[in-house]
């Protein structure tokens, strides 16, 4: 099966923060022709919310973000980790020029206008990024202001109990609620355990890597994060443990998740979120 990054694209003008899911042929937020389609979270279902999830609200995640074009039209997710820095997918920005971006904190509701609206003053990709598959899949956004929330704590090479089969994460985003679907005006989230790397190994073979990825899901699917998803956070712990990257469909039986491992990138990640 194919694989594809969660993020979703856009024409341009298209209506404010509700659009259709558009094949990959669509213009990227920087109204770049959009590349061939590779990784999305996915873990399986044809539900209903995040794929399975239900409403929640930025109080209780204040550092949860969306990635918004300059018409307001929200494509992938994002994770606050610092005042003015946010976590995302590479594949989220790698099209995008800082100007064309804007970062919505605070806003559970994409049809109002509650919370904050930052731009992007610069945008970090780990330099060994190509495709979602292939690892690599995080990328830093600096904004032009500090914003008024709490940033969320990442996961450390010493954190590896939060990496283990079963443990419970909860992933968030304003994303598709079915493959293929149309995405949703509200924060979602859902709890999905951890899957081990000898189940992740099984579902996709040599295309996961153990060291950079992590997956999570339901064996029979049903709950997972979906296309609009991407960059979006997993957490567990309360630190943030996956940045959603890519997966087959979404919430499918045996396509669990697959989320770029945040303690993974720590040497590389501390001097883009360092003043």
């Amino acid at each position: 099966m194919a694989e594809t990054p969660r993020r979703l694209r856009f024409l341009l003008g298209a209506a404010a923060a509700v659009a259709a899911l558009l094949p990959t042929t669509a213009l990227s937020a920087s109204a770049q022709p959009a590349p061939v389609p590779v990784p999305v979270p996915a873990d399986g279902d044809v539900g209903a919310r995040i794929v399975g999830g239900t409403r929640v609200s930025t109080a209780d995640h204040p550092w949860a973000v969306y990635l918004a074009t300059s018409t307001g039209a929200q494509y992938c997710g994002g994770t606050l980790v610092a005042p003015d820095k946010v976590l995302t997918a590479a594949h989220c920005a790698e099209d995008d020029s800082p100007s064309s971006v804007r970062v919505v904190v605070g806003r559970d509701d994409k049809d109002s206008s509650a919370g904050t609206t930052a731009r992007v003053t610069d945008i970090w990709i780990h330099p060994s990024y190509q495709i979602p598959a292939e690892g690599y899949d995080i990328s830093v956004l600096t904004l032009d202001r500090a914003l008024n929330a709490e940033p969320l704590p990442l996961a450390r090479p010493t954190d590896s109990a939060l990496y283990e089969e079963g443990v419970p994460a909860t992933v968030l985003g304003w994303g598709a609620t079915s493959s293929g679907g149309t995405a949703s005006r509200h924060l979602l989230g859902a709890t999905v355990p951890v899957i081990g790397s000898t189940a992740c190994t099984t579902a996709y073979a040599e295309r996961y890597n153990a060291n950079l990825m992590v997956c999570a899901g339901f064996p029979k699917g049903g709950t997972d994060s979906c296309q609009g998803d991407s960059g979006g956070p997993l957490v567990a712990g309360g630190k943030l443990i996956g940045v959603t990257s890519w997966g087959e469909g979404c919430a499918a039986a045996g396509a669990p998740g697959v989320y770029s491992r945040v303690a993974a990138y720590s040497t590389e990640l501390e001097p883009q979120l360092t003043p």
